[in-house]
């Protein structure tokens, strides 16, 4: 276990001075990397991402994956943008229809998952082919417009200068570290994807854990939605297309094991900002957007190689 905590530590010493580095590489070449304007687009690019890579990060603790971040990022932005017209409803129902529709469909996942004894990949990659369709006639295959100001505020507007995605992924990040560090749930969900087999020896109900697991990453993913669809000010049931690649990879990136167990909040919002200053970085250098996505392929098989490999050193 000690050998563990000290490779997660110097794996987050190492994220980190990559991050400073590529920082100021980019602030040599593109001096306006470090403009107040430029940081306060990153941070609102960062935060859906960190908010998908904390959810999901509760998910791969269970030993678990989730391939339908993205399409309920779409779903839950759709159904959010149908309930906040002007004068509809106060700012909160979108917000929590957002949520509450991302839950019920994690929780459908983890039920499907737990009862069922069906492979997470095989449940959560039907559930991204049900929800982006549920978008898709939600919306009518139409983006849903006309959104009141007050929900639009939430994804463009700041509060003493910091805006408010990056304040919601900070509660978030707070919440989740709590619960993973300080409470007895954080340590089953440790514990269930550690040894599944040791858990229910010790009388953990495995199966009521992965179901929190996958209802909470579903729920997060609905808020990621809901800040979305007020960032772009419209539902847009093709939003979201990738957005579980980059959660994961980010996840992975700040040391969170495919195979259950490792992990934690402070790794996942470190791959986060890793991934959102590359590719904020080369937007600055003009590299075409085809050149990013094979950038990105490259980051997250190499994610996979770097996990393969701590696995096979622990």
């Amino acid at each position: 276990m000690r050998t563990q905590i000290q490779r997660r530590t110097y794996g987050s010493a190492g994220l980190l001075i990559a991050l400073l580095a590529i920082s100021a590489g980019l602030a040599l070449v593109r001096p306006n990397f470090l403009t107040v304007a430029n940081g306060v687009n990153l941070i609102r690019q960062i935060s859906i991402n960190g908010i998908l890579a904390v959810g999901v990060t509760y998910v791969l603790l269970t030993g678990g994956v989730d391939l339908s971040l993205g399409s309920l990022v779409a779903l839950a932005g759709v159904v959010a943008a149908h309930c906040a017209h002007p004068g509809q409803a106060p700012v909160v129902t979108p917000v929590l229809a957002g949520v509450a529709v991302g839950a019920a469909c994690g929780a459908a996942s983890g039920a499907v998952v737990t009862r069922g004894k069906v492979a997470p990949f095989v449940v959560t990659l039907g559930m991204m082919t049900v929800a982006r369709g549920l978008a898709l006639v939600l919306s009518g295959g139409r983006p849903v417009s006309n959104l009141s100001r007050e929900f639009t505020w939430m994804g463009s507007g700041d509060i003493a200068g910091l805006p408010y995605p990056a304040l919601i992924l900070a509660a978030v990040a707070v919440a989740s570290h709590i619960v993973l560090q300080k409470m007895r749930l954080g340590r089953y969900l440790y514990a269930v994807g550690g040894n599944e087999r040791a858990a229910l020896a010790s009388g953990i109900d495995a199966a009521a854990i992965k179901l929190f697991a996958y209802t909470v990453c579903g729920g997060l993913a609905g808020l990621a939605g809901v800040v979305l669809a007020s960032r772009i000010t419209t539902g847009q049931p093709n939003a979201g297309v990738g957005y579980e690649l980059d959660a994961i990879a980010a996840a992975v990136i700040g040391g969170t094991s495919l195979a259950g167990g490792v992990g934690g909040v402070g790794g996942a919002i470190l791959g986060a900002l890793l991934m959102g200053v590359i590719n904020n970085g080369l937007d600055l250098l003009n590299v075409s957007s085809y050149y990013q996505q094979i950038v990105k392929g490259l980051i997250i098989v190499g994610a996979v190689l770097l996990d393969r490999r701590q696995g096979e050193a622990s």
